[in-house]
């Protein structure tokens, strides 16, 4: 890149015109990619039984706990986000408020952790797939055939203009709640024993809480959660976006919040609060399925499966739109190569970005396939885990930076969202952060001694370190770019007027005395 004499960016050097899309998207379109991101079914039928099976009885509690963290950070949040939209999402609130450096290490991290994430569902895909196909066809399919049709409609959807994928993702995800709504009714409809005892509403005793138990339902909560702060991702396309943001960020956080609390209530009404434990320890993920099927049609229970299955493919395709608009923006900003900052001429879509991640998806799930290895080896589960705890780390960096961005540019901003609840969210998500380290073994399922649990975290600081020496470099190297992170690649660069000297011969009006 050549700059010009006053430090801008030379014309004949600007890249082609190539943006995403404004006003293609409203909030309702943004609400479904976030929903789809965060798995609904999943959570419910995985995370919710596991977490009743270690005998912890305010599982719901949790959830609405966590929500209310979330609806904190939104606040601040949605007013760094809407002031600028950018692709880039949480990296550009950390970099606005925790200076360059430390966002161009966030966005390497976000890179990482949404990548492990979206990866891992592909054996989470194969094996809810399985007892499915066992049933229509007769025989077992392997995993990763699944997961190769699964890989070809996710990098095909990648390609597609962002107001078609969010129309089916809406009727992915519309079909996901419509049908956990109907089995946490048939539950509380016909809970055991008869009735709703005062067990299922009431905490244990603070004296018989186990708190490390608490504090590992926390993190797994929190991990539930992670696909909601993908609203500001979509900003530049959102129509309307200032107000677009605030709608579908508090819409996302509030639906998936009530989902939550509620089917983990209706598990406990269903089992019973004495004997939920058991009954998840037994049954596992099939546990929600078991509960519908003695209340509901057996095609309900089969609609159940096949909605968990395409639940998994939305979030698989959301999760991959959310890297594409992240490896846009990194393009954009010279971070990355800048070729993948570019978007299609006629769908406006991050396509550069969306064929890398395709790219890399399938070489992981290509090794996997080489190496044998499947969803039994834990493999892509701990890619999941390691992938909600990056997320965890972003959330508390975007805290704390809208906390100190706002509090410098306050432009109008109530105490509430510049202070207060960014402050609560960043101690909310500290904490969080700190469980989750403590419970690291118990979480990716290895013993307190395994490597894996120093690799971890050693992973997240070596992507922290080396964003922030590669942003050093490049403020020495080419400081115009530098000075546009975080801000869409486009720094306003004011250029101090020189003055001219005085030419001696010059003509010099005369005075005039009295």
């Amino acid at each position: 890149m050549r700059l010009g004499l006053n430090g801008s960016v030379a014309p004949q050097d600007r890249p082609a015109p190539h943006t995403l899309a404004p006003g293609r998207i409203g909030a309702s379109g943004i609400v479904f990619f976030a929903l789809a991101a965060s798995a609904p079914f999943t959570v419910v039928t995985t995370t919710i039984p596991a977490a009743y099976a270690r005998g912890v009885r305010v599982v719901p509690l949790a959830f609405a706990a966590l929500g209310v963290v979330l609806v904190m950070f939104a606040a601040g949040y949605v007013a760094v986000a809407r002031r600028a939209p950018n692709a880039g999402a949480l990296y550009t609130i950390i970099a606005r408020g925790l200076g360059r450096p430390i966002g161009v290490g966030a966005a390497w991290i976000a890179l990482l952790s949404y990548n492990a994430l979206q990866i891992s569902l592909y054996g989470l895909v194969g094996t809810a797939a399985e007892p499915l196909l066992r049933s229509w066809l007769g025989v077992a399919v392997p995993w990763w055939t699944v997961a190769a049709v699964c890989w070809l409609i996710v990098a095909l959807c990648g390609l597609l203009r962002v107001e078609i994928v969010a129309a089916l993702l809406s009727l992915l995800v519309l079909g996901e709640v419509a049908v956990l709504a109907g089995f946490g009714a048939a539950d509380l409809l016909d809970p055991a024993g008869g009735g709703i005892t005062a067990g299922t509403l009431e905490p244990a005793p603070v004296s018989a809480l186990d708190l490390p138990a608490i504090g590992l339902l926390l993190v797994v909560a929190a991990l539930a959660f992670v696909g909601v702060e993908t609203t500001a991702a979509y900003g530049e396309e959102a129509r309307g976006p200032r107000r677009a943001l605030s709608r579908s960020t508090y819409w996302a956080v509030g639906v998936t919040a009530v989902l939550y609390t509620g089917m983990a209530w209706a598990a406990s009404v269903a089992a019973g609060p004495d004997r939920i434990a058991a009954e998840s320890g037994a049954r596992g993920s099939d546990l929600v399925f078991d509960q519908a099927a003695a209340r509901l049609a057996p095609w309900a229970v089969t609609l159940g499966r096949v909605l968990l299955l395409t639940g998994l493919l939305a979030a698989m395709i959301s999760l991959h739109h959310t890297i594409a608009r992240y490896t846009f923006a990194l393009g954009r900003e010279r971070v990355l190569p800048a070729r993948l900052g570019r978007t299609g001429r006629r769908t406006s879509a991050p396509r550069a970005g969306s064929l890398v991640q395709s790219v890399v998806a399938g070489l992981v799930l290509g090794a996997c396939v080489y190496l044998g290895l499947g969803p039994d080896t834990r493999i892509l589960h701990r890619l999941g885990v390691g992938g909600g705890l990056g997320v965890i780390l972003l959330l508390l960096g975007a805290s704390l930076g809208a906390l100190l961005f706002l509090n410098r540019h306050p432009a109008g901003e109530g105490v509430w969202s510049r202070f207060v609840a960014p402050a609560l969210a960043t101690v909310a998500f500290g904490t969080l952060a700190y469980l989750a380290y403590a419970n690291l073994p118990a979480l990716l399922g290895v013993a307190a001694h395994d490597p894996l649990v120093r690799t971890v975290p050693a992973v997240f600081a070596a992507e922290l370190v080396l964003g922030v020496l590669y942003a050093v470099v490049l403020r020495g190297a080419a400081p115009v770019a530098y000075a546009g992170l975080g801000l869409g690649g486009t720094a306003a660069v004011v250029t101090p007027r020189v003055p001219q000297p005085r030419d001696p011969g010059a003509h010099r009006p005369e005075r005039i005395n009295g």
